[in-house]
Protein backbone atom coordinates (compact mmCIF):
# COMPACT_ATOMS: atom_id res chain seq x y z
CA UNK A 1 0.00 0.00 0.00
CA UNK A 2 1.72 3.12 -1.22
CA UNK A 3 -0.87 5.64 -0.15
CA UNK A 4 0.03 7.00 3.29
CA UNK A 5 -3.64 7.20 4.16
CA UNK A 6 -4.37 3.62 3.08
CA UNK A 7 -3.99 2.02 6.54
CA UNK A 8 -6.71 4.33 7.84
CA UNK A 9 -9.21 3.46 5.11
CA UNK A 10 -12.21 1.41 6.16
CA UNK A 11 -12.10 -2.25 5.13
CA UNK A 12 -15.06 -3.99 3.53
CA UNK A 13 -16.56 -7.41 4.20
CA UNK A 14 -14.87 -8.64 1.00
CA UNK A 15 -11.48 -7.47 2.32
CA UNK A 16 -12.00 -9.34 5.58
CA UNK A 17 -13.10 -12.44 3.69
CA UNK A 18 -9.90 -12.38 1.57
CA UNK A 19 -7.81 -12.35 4.74
CA UNK A 20 -9.96 -15.14 6.25
CA UNK A 21 -9.32 -17.26 3.14
CA UNK A 22 -5.54 -16.90 3.60
CA UNK A 23 -5.94 -18.00 7.22
CA UNK A 24 -7.94 -21.07 6.15
CA UNK A 25 -5.18 -22.03 3.70
CA UNK A 26 -2.57 -21.58 6.42
CA UNK A 27 -4.57 -23.81 8.79
CA UNK A 28 -4.90 -26.51 6.13
CA UNK A 29 -1.14 -26.37 5.41
CA UNK A 30 -0.21 -26.63 9.10
CA UNK A 31 1.25 -23.12 9.32
CA UNK A 32 -1.27 -22.23 12.04
CA UNK A 33 -2.73 -24.42 14.74
CA UNK A 34 -6.43 -24.19 15.58
CA UNK A 35 -5.91 -21.80 18.49
CA UNK A 36 -3.84 -19.38 16.38
CA UNK A 37 -6.34 -19.66 13.54
CA UNK A 38 -9.29 -18.78 15.79
CA UNK A 39 -7.43 -15.85 17.37
CA UNK A 40 -6.49 -14.39 13.99
CA UNK A 41 -9.93 -15.04 12.56
CA UNK A 42 -11.54 -13.17 15.44
CA UNK A 43 -9.12 -10.29 14.86
CA UNK A 44 -9.99 -10.33 11.15
CA UNK A 45 -13.70 -9.95 11.72
CA UNK A 46 -13.10 -7.26 14.35
CA UNK A 47 -10.84 -5.25 12.04
CA UNK A 48 -12.29 -2.01 10.73
CA UNK A 49 -9.38 -0.62 8.69
CA UNK A 50 -6.71 -1.89 6.33
CA UNK A 51 -4.09 -1.05 8.93
CA UNK A 52 -5.72 -3.53 11.33
CA UNK A 53 -6.02 -6.25 8.67
CA UNK A 54 -2.49 -6.13 7.24
CA UNK A 55 -0.55 -7.49 10.29
CA UNK A 56 -2.82 -10.55 10.58
CA UNK A 57 -1.24 -12.28 7.56
CA UNK A 58 2.13 -10.54 7.51
CA UNK A 59 4.02 -13.75 8.42
CA UNK A 60 2.03 -15.97 6.03
CA UNK A 61 2.69 -16.63 2.36
CA UNK A 62 -0.01 -15.85 -0.16
CA UNK A 63 -2.15 -18.63 -1.57
CA UNK A 64 0.21 -19.21 -4.54
CA UNK A 65 3.46 -18.96 -2.62
CA UNK A 66 4.13 -15.29 -3.27
CA UNK A 67 5.43 -12.82 -0.72
CA UNK A 68 3.33 -11.75 2.24
CA UNK A 69 -0.07 -10.68 0.96
CA UNK A 70 -1.25 -7.13 1.08
CA UNK A 71 -4.87 -6.14 1.32
CA UNK A 72 -6.08 -5.01 -2.09
CA UNK A 73 -7.65 -1.58 -2.37
CA UNK A 74 -9.40 -2.58 -5.59
CA UNK A 75 -12.66 -4.46 -5.53
CA UNK A 76 -12.13 -7.29 -8.00
CA UNK A 77 -15.23 -9.19 -9.11
CA UNK A 78 -15.76 -12.52 -7.45
CA UNK A 79 -14.82 -15.49 -9.62
CA UNK A 80 -17.69 -17.29 -11.29
CA UNK A 81 -17.12 -20.57 -9.46
CA UNK A 82 -20.08 -22.09 -11.34
CA UNK A 83 -20.82 -25.67 -12.25
CA UNK A 84 -19.18 -25.33 -15.68
CA UNK A 85 -15.76 -25.52 -14.03
CA UNK A 86 -16.65 -28.84 -12.37
CA UNK A 87 -18.03 -30.65 -15.42
CA UNK A 88 -14.76 -31.61 -17.07
CA UNK A 89 -16.17 -33.66 -19.98
CA UNK A 90 -13.89 -34.62 -22.83
CA UNK A 91 -11.86 -37.80 -22.44
CA UNK A 92 -11.79 -37.72 -18.65
CA UNK A 93 -13.26 -41.05 -17.64
CA UNK A 94 -13.11 -40.32 -13.94
CA UNK A 95 -10.70 -40.91 -11.09
CA UNK A 96 -12.37 -44.21 -10.15
CA UNK A 97 -15.08 -46.18 -11.92
CA UNK A 98 -15.89 -48.97 -9.44
CA UNK A 99 -15.69 -50.07 -5.81
CA UNK A 100 -16.35 -53.28 -3.86
CA UNK A 101 -16.93 -53.85 -0.15
CA UNK A 102 -17.26 -57.44 1.09
CA UNK A 103 -17.53 -57.45 4.89
CA UNK A 104 -15.62 -54.18 4.70
CA UNK A 105 -16.11 -50.66 3.39
CA UNK A 106 -15.10 -48.18 0.71
CA UNK A 107 -15.10 -44.40 0.30
CA UNK A 108 -14.87 -42.00 -2.60
CA UNK A 109 -14.67 -38.48 -1.27
CA UNK A 110 -12.76 -35.22 -1.46
CA UNK A 111 -11.29 -34.00 -4.74
CA UNK A 112 -11.99 -36.66 -7.32
CA UNK A 113 -13.65 -36.95 -10.73
CA UNK A 114 -16.90 -38.90 -10.74
CA UNK A 115 -17.11 -40.95 -13.96
CA UNK A 116 -20.07 -41.12 -16.32
CA UNK A 117 -20.95 -44.46 -14.70
CA UNK A 118 -19.76 -45.62 -11.29
CA UNK A 119 -20.47 -49.26 -10.33
CA UNK A 120 -20.27 -50.37 -6.72
CA UNK A 121 -21.11 -53.50 -4.74
CA UNK A 122 -21.54 -53.90 -0.97
CA UNK A 123 -22.04 -57.29 0.69
CA UNK A 124 -22.18 -57.27 4.49
CA UNK A 125 -20.38 -53.98 4.24
CA UNK A 126 -20.86 -50.34 3.41
CA UNK A 127 -19.73 -47.64 1.05
CA UNK A 128 -19.78 -43.86 0.82
CA UNK A 129 -19.78 -41.87 -2.42
CA UNK A 130 -19.31 -38.19 -1.57
CA UNK A 131 -19.78 -35.79 -4.51
CA UNK A 132 -19.66 -32.52 -2.59
CA UNK A 133 -16.13 -31.62 -3.73
CA UNK A 134 -16.01 -33.82 -6.82
CA UNK A 135 -15.72 -32.90 -10.47
CA UNK A 136 -18.03 -34.61 -12.96
CA UNK A 137 -16.99 -36.36 -16.15
CA UNK A 138 -20.28 -35.40 -17.80
CA UNK A 139 -23.45 -33.39 -17.37
CA UNK A 140 -25.19 -36.59 -16.21
CA UNK A 141 -23.55 -39.38 -14.23
CA UNK A 142 -24.97 -42.73 -13.16
CA UNK A 143 -24.21 -44.43 -9.86
CA UNK A 144 -25.13 -48.11 -10.10
CA UNK A 145 -25.21 -49.51 -6.56
CA UNK A 146 -25.83 -53.12 -5.56
CA UNK A 147 -26.27 -53.62 -1.80
CA UNK A 148 -26.75 -57.16 -0.42
CA UNK A 149 -27.20 -57.07 3.36
CA UNK A 150 -25.17 -53.89 3.25
CA UNK A 151 -25.54 -50.23 2.47
CA UNK A 152 -24.28 -47.47 0.19
CA UNK A 153 -24.59 -43.75 0.95
CA UNK A 154 -24.52 -41.17 -1.85
CA UNK A 155 -23.87 -37.57 -0.74
CA UNK A 156 -24.59 -34.72 -3.15
CA UNK A 157 -24.16 -30.96 -2.74
CA UNK A 158 -27.03 -28.46 -2.96
CA UNK A 159 -27.97 -27.56 -6.52
CA UNK A 160 -27.51 -31.04 -7.99
CA UNK A 161 -30.56 -32.77 -9.45
CA UNK A 162 -31.09 -36.31 -8.17
CA UNK A 163 -33.02 -39.10 -9.92
CA UNK A 164 -33.45 -42.48 -8.13
CA UNK A 165 -34.32 -45.55 -10.20
CA UNK A 166 -33.14 -48.45 -8.04
CA UNK A 167 -35.14 -51.51 -7.01
CA UNK A 168 -35.33 -52.82 -3.45
CA UNK A 169 -36.35 -56.28 -2.23
CA UNK A 170 -36.65 -56.35 1.56
CA UNK A 171 -34.51 -53.27 1.23
CA UNK A 172 -34.85 -49.91 -0.42
CA UNK A 173 -33.58 -46.80 -2.14
CA UNK A 174 -33.91 -43.35 -0.60
CA UNK A 175 -36.13 -41.10 -2.76
CA UNK A 176 -36.31 -38.08 -0.43
CA UNK A 177 -33.92 -35.92 -2.45
CA UNK A 178 -35.80 -36.42 -5.72
CA UNK A 179 -37.95 -33.65 -7.16
CA UNK A 180 -35.70 -30.75 -6.21
CA UNK A 181 -34.75 -28.85 -9.39
CA UNK A 182 -31.07 -28.43 -10.05
CA UNK A 183 -29.21 -25.16 -10.48
CA UNK A 184 -28.70 -23.92 -14.05
CA UNK A 185 -25.81 -25.87 -15.54
CA UNK A 186 -25.57 -28.24 -12.56
CA UNK A 187 -25.02 -31.96 -13.16
CA UNK A 188 -27.66 -34.64 -12.74
CA UNK A 189 -26.95 -37.69 -10.59
CA UNK A 190 -28.92 -40.84 -11.44
CA UNK A 191 -28.85 -43.49 -8.69
CA UNK A 192 -29.83 -46.95 -9.84
CA UNK A 193 -29.15 -50.57 -8.91
CA UNK A 194 -30.51 -53.25 -6.59
CA UNK A 195 -30.85 -53.61 -2.83
CA UNK A 196 -31.62 -56.91 -1.06
CA UNK A 197 -31.83 -56.77 2.73
CA UNK A 198 -29.88 -53.57 2.36
CA UNK A 199 -30.28 -49.96 1.39
CA UNK A 200 -28.96 -47.15 -0.77
CA UNK A 201 -29.30 -43.74 0.83
CA UNK A 202 -29.08 -40.30 -0.77
CA UNK A 203 -28.25 -37.24 1.32
CA UNK A 204 -27.84 -33.59 0.41
CA UNK A 205 -25.19 -31.80 2.47
CA UNK A 206 -23.22 -28.58 2.28
CA UNK A 207 -19.56 -28.86 1.27
CA UNK A 208 -17.14 -28.72 4.18
CA UNK A 209 -15.74 -25.37 3.06
CA UNK A 210 -19.24 -23.89 3.02
CA UNK A 211 -19.95 -25.26 6.49
CA UNK A 212 -16.71 -23.68 7.71
CA UNK A 213 -17.64 -20.39 6.04
CA UNK A 214 -21.06 -20.38 7.73
CA UNK A 215 -19.48 -21.11 11.12
CA UNK A 216 -17.09 -18.23 10.59
CA UNK A 217 -19.93 -15.98 9.47
CA UNK A 218 -21.83 -16.76 12.68
CA UNK A 219 -18.66 -16.07 14.64
CA UNK A 220 -18.24 -12.73 12.86
CA UNK A 221 -21.85 -11.74 13.52
CA UNK A 222 -21.48 -12.69 17.18
CA UNK A 223 -18.36 -10.55 17.47
CA UNK A 224 -20.08 -7.64 15.75
CA UNK A 225 -23.02 -7.86 18.14
CA UNK A 226 -20.61 -8.00 21.08
CA UNK A 227 -18.73 -4.96 19.80
CA UNK A 228 -22.01 -3.11 19.24
CA UNK A 229 -23.12 -3.83 22.82
CA UNK A 230 -19.74 -2.73 24.11
CA UNK A 231 -19.92 0.54 22.19
CA UNK A 232 -23.50 1.10 23.31
CA UNK A 233 -22.66 0.49 26.95
CA UNK A 234 -19.25 2.16 27.06
CA UNK A 235 -17.93 4.24 24.21
CA UNK A 236 -21.26 5.95 23.55
CA UNK A 237 -21.63 6.82 27.21
CA UNK A 238 -24.85 4.87 27.51
CA UNK A 239 -26.08 4.25 31.03
CA UNK A 240 -29.21 2.88 32.57
CA UNK A 241 -31.27 5.97 33.44
CA UNK A 242 -33.08 4.06 36.19
CA UNK A 243 -29.94 2.34 37.50
CA UNK A 244 -31.77 -0.96 38.03
CA UNK A 245 -30.25 -3.93 39.80
CA UNK A 246 -30.73 -7.59 38.86
CA UNK A 247 -34.15 -7.60 40.56
CA UNK A 248 -35.42 -4.60 38.60
CA UNK A 249 -35.10 -2.19 41.58
CA UNK A 250 -33.53 1.22 41.28
CA UNK A 251 -30.61 2.01 43.59
CA UNK A 252 -32.74 4.65 45.28
CA UNK A 253 -35.53 2.18 46.01
CA UNK A 254 -32.99 -0.42 47.18
CA UNK A 255 -31.60 2.00 49.75
CA UNK A 256 -35.12 2.85 50.92
CA UNK A 257 -35.87 -0.86 51.47
CA UNK A 258 -32.74 -1.22 53.56
CA UNK A 259 -33.65 1.80 55.68
CA UNK A 260 -30.72 3.85 54.48
CA UNK A 261 -32.96 6.76 53.57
Amino acid sequence: MTDDAAPDLRASDADRERVAEILRDALAEGRLDMEEFEERLDATYRARTYGELAPITRDLPAARGAAAPAVSLTKDPDPDGGWADRIVGGDDGGTSTWAVAVMSGFQRKGRWTAPRRFNCFAFWGGGEIDLREANFADREIVINAVAIMGGVDVIVPPGVEVVVRGIGVMGGFDHREEGEPGDPGAPRVVVTGFAFWGGVGVQRKLPRAEKQRLREERRRQKLERKEARKQLGGASGYHDPLNLDLHGRSSERYREERGER
